[in-house]
């Protein structure tokens, strides 16, 4: 498999221990480098959104009907719902584990009890469930809501209904919160936040509530000497008796960016991201978008249609727009397709588009949104050819929704760039020939996702495996290759593709064995230095095949693949999102030829869609003249066994400064990561490279590493 592209030509060597790389920045791309290849994709599941890109911080802040998911194999897609009590206790556990609740039993039972999930009564220890009642009941458009009864109380002994959390005290000690309640007879409330492990609150702020539905709103204020990391008790409580229905009870740090995280923002934006998708994923084959725009408060808490869970409706079109104003990058929509109609759609695109005399333009307007979003960028549907999708189709059945959505949402905006629903990992299935040929020169874009990996167990080879996604890159070129030429003959004069998933994607099966050969920990996971080398030997392929790849949007953004992790309203890093940060630097630039002569690896086992493969480089390497003249060379050592590579580079055609700035991101294992108690163990590492003589660098790539060196121009 060794690669002879016009910016790649590859010779294998058998010594692995040195390589050489010759840069020839007189053959020039006649492109250049797309920001859109730096992407990111968001989605409503698990702390993607809620508790993650999202800045409210308590949970099942509706008071709503959790679901508790046993799968998506439903036969029309979608989750399933288990209500097996001992399963549920399950998940309770697993739960509590996460998100580090002390006490999964009292959760437990408050849920068995009328709470609802995640929400317990609070009082004195001893005589908390005998002095209050909680039921389930409706709240004021419909939703459940939460009836807490308190039987007995004092001032000594106030009781009520909270939940344990934890809160971004390393920013802000100031929170303001929201509450939608009614009393049965006017009562006094009081909102409090207490460290669990302290007996009195630190925060308070009293509430007057009567008969009719009200919205509350008041701020806490928690003391400097406060502790930052400890857990605390948000409560809401009566030193008397009372009798309330509680609808919703939300709680924001006061520096949220319009409603979202500001570490998030930041750290979004420091990595220049430029593009970012949503809402799905699984989860916009059963989303209607209208659940999720007008008073926040009135949109309904829905049962989330591909996850376990609830979703909330906070996160809506508004918001998503106000996030990526936030981080400064370009907004992309995937519509629903599954369970969606073309009409539902072509509105969508309306009220993000349309100007403010059109239906949906009147109605982004009376949301407080009067300039239009002149959102580009849309994709029909997402993976809707597997059974795990709501409203998933055939082939054929592929093709008529993308004639019927594409043909209305057109007519909402004839500017559109619009995507096809490609077939995920087989850019040469039945699939992608039918919407190829059977759509005409309509089709300018299909898309794929990149997640695959398989099922794997101890017995498996932790090195066969991690070779195999270090491989695939260049087997993926190959096939896009193939892919572009298909599309070409269909009539398709511009055809491009855009890869709108991916993240490593094998999965462990069965128990750790003494004598296995590969343990979960051991796993090349997203959240690994496996996951950077990956990305950008994709992203490399993506600049290879000369502008045929248009965008990619990598998973994803918080809690999701790689990216952001958000644990305790604590915010880090994984290894990818310092690889995709890296990226920014050669957008806008001109990749240039590279001679490689380098070792080689090679796999004999397949893992799902990715082959055996033979003669894979060692080394990876990409070279652009940046836009500012600037000479970046990426470098990618994705060999396990052969240890570090002494690189010569040589240039031709460019007089460099003597001294180069070498950014490294390594671990010591491929699947070293980063934790809430180690942020920054992957994280990169800047140094100088000189220049020696006849114009030769020379560095030391050590394995797992992705090296971005970055030479000046002489003069």
């Amino acid at each position: 498999m060794t690669s002879n592209s016009a910016l790649l030509h590859h010779t294998p060597s058998p010594d692995d221990k040195s390589a050489t790389l010759i840069v020839d920045v007189r053959a020039r791309a006649p492109y250049t480098i797309s920001p859109l290849l730096y992407g990111k994709f968001c989605e409503h599941l698990g702390a993607n959104i809620y508790h993650g890109m999202e800045a409210q911080i308590l949970f099942n802040c509706t008071f709503s009907k959790w679901r508790f998911s046993i799968g998506d194999n439903h036969r029309d897609g979608g989750v399933r719902e288990e209500t097996d009590r001992g399963w549920v206790e399950q998940r309770i556990q697993a739960h509590a584990t996460r998100l580090g609740w002390p006490n999964a039993r009292q959760i437990i039972d408050a849920y068995f009890s009328g709470a609802a999930y995640g929400w317990f009564a609070v009082g004195p220890a001893e005589g908390a469930r005998a002095g209050v009642r909680l039921s389930p009941d409706v709240g004021p458009y419909g939703d459940r809501a939460q009836r807490v009864e308190v039987l007995s109380a004092s001032e000594n002994t106030p009781r009520g209904i909270g939940q344990w959390t934890y809160l971004p005290l390393h920013r802000t000690r100031r929170y303001h919160f929201r509450m939608v309640a009614r009393a049965v007879t006017p009562c006094t409330l009081d909102v409090t936040l207490r460290p669990v492990d302290a007996g009195e609150p630190v925060a308070s702020a009293i509430v007057d509530l009567g008969t009719g539905w009200q919205t509350l709103k008041g701020t806490l204020v928690l003391p400097e000497d406060a502790p930052p990391d400890a857990l605390y008790e948000a409560a809401l409580t009566s030193a008397a008796p009372a009798h309330v229905v509680i609808d919703r009870l939300l709680l924001y740090p006061d520096d949220a960016i319009d409603g979202a995280d500001p570490d998030i923002i930041r750290m979004l934006r420091e990595a220049h991201l430029p593009l970012l998708r949503w809402p799905g994923g699984n989860f916009v084959s059963g989303y209607h978008w209208r659940d999720g725009v007008g008073p926040v408060d009135a949109r309904p808490t829905l049962p989330n249609p591909a996850w376990e869970g609830l979703e909330f409706n906070l996160f809506g079109t508004d918001e998503f727009i106000a996030f990526c104003r936030a981080v400064g990058c370009e907004p992309m929509i995937c519509v629903n397709a599954g369970n969606g109609t073309p009409e539902e759609a072509a509105a969508w695109v309306e009220y993000c588009n349309g100007s403010a005399d059109t239906p949906m333009g009147r109605l982004r307007a009376g949301n407080g949104h009067p300039k239009p979003y002149n959102v580009r960028i849309w994709e029909i549907g997402n993976e809707i050819y597997g059974h795990w999708q709501v409203g998933w189709t055939t082939p054929e059945g592929n093709v008529d929704r993308y004639r019927r959505f594409r043909e209305a949402m057109l007519t909402a905006d004839p500017t559109l760039r619009i995507l096809g629903c490609g077939y995920g990992n087989e850019p040469d299935s039945e699939w992608n020939h039918r919407l190829i040929e059977n759509t005409g020169s309509t089709l300018q874009t299909i898309t794929d996702h990149i997640l695959t990996g398989g099922t794997v167990t101890a017995e498996t080879d932790p090195v066969e495996l991690y070779h195999a996604f270090m491989g695939y890159p260049m087997v993926l070129e190959e096939r896009y290759r193939t892919l572009k030429e298909r599309m070409q003959r269909a009539g398709i004069g511009d055809p491009h593709l855009a890869i709108t998933e991916l993240q490593l994607f094998a999965h462990f099966q069965g128990e750790s064995q003494p004598d296995g050969k590969l343990t979960p920990a051991m796993m090349p996971r997203p959240d690994t230095i496996a996951e950077a080398l990956s990305l950008t030997a994709i992203t490399h392929m993506g600049i290879r095949l000369e502008g045929f790849l248009e965008l990619l949007t990598h998973s994803a953004t918080v809690n999701h693949g790689g990216g952001l992790r958000k644990e305790r309203e604590r915010v880090y890093a994984n290894p990818v999102h310092h690889a995709h940060a890296l990226g920014h630097a050669v957008v806008g630039g001109t990749p240039v030829a590279v001679r490689l002569t380098c070792g080689t690896l090679s796999t004999s086992h397949a893992f799902a869609h990715i082959p055996p493969m033979e003669n894979i480089p060692l080394i990876d390497a990409m070279a652009v003249v940046a836009a500012s003249g600037d000479l970046v060379i990426t470098l990618i050592h994705r060999g396990a066994e052969a240890g570090p590579v002494e690189l010569t580079i040589d240039l031709e055609g460019f007089q460099a400064q003597r001294d180069a700035e070498a950014i490294t991101l390594a671990g010591e294992t491929w699947y070293d990561r980063n934790t809430r108690e180690i942020p920054e163990k992957v994280s990169p590492r800047h140094s100088q490279v000189a220049l020696g003589s006849g114009q030769l660098f020379a560095l030391t790539l050590a394995p797992f590493s992705v090296t971005q060196l970055t030479l000046k121009a002489a003069s």
